[in-house]
């Protein structure tokens, strides 16, 4: 983890303004989400919040799962003042590495942009799809 940084999916440290915010405000995805939209996700994800040393939140991302076989990657975040310091990275390494989400079979995700981002972790383009992504470790034989 980088210094003066850390990763919680301890729920009751999220900070509902500043996911909210980062969202309606700086996304494609989540422009028409209300606060009680947001609010419900977290409820209902399994959630990441990155923290700098002063408990402030620079960061977020949630998988939807049924925590066996399939999650969802979904609202991944990182505050501009953090963007370009490999906090995006330390966050899917650290998500991808958490006990439920290595024990799935399959995790997709959808993005418009972060593609080759998503590739250098095992992702692969799900048919002609131009948003959605897969990392499928299930056998099929």
């Amino acid at each position: 983890m980088k210094e003066g940084l850390h990763i919680s999916t301890d729920k009751s440290l999220l900070d509902i303004n500043f996911i909210h915010g980062f969202m309606s405000q700086n996304s494609y995805w989540a422009r028409d989400r209300s606060q009680e939209q947001t609010k419900k996700t977290i409820e209902n994800s399994l959630c990441f919040g990155v923290y700098a040393d002063s408990k402030e939140q620079v960061g977020f991302a949630r998988v939807v799962s049924d925590y066996v076989f399939f999650g969802n990657i979904m609202d991944v975040i990182i505050d501009p003042d953090y963007q370009g310091k490999g906090l995006g990275k330390t966050l899917i390494e650290f998500m991808l590495n958490d006990d439920i989400i290595k024990g799935l079979q399959t995790i997709t995700l959808k993005t418009k942009d972060a593609h080759s981002f998503y590739e250098r972790y095992g992702f692969k383009k799900v048919g002609d799809s131009t948003l959605y992504m897969a990392l499928d470790k299930q056998k099929l034989e």
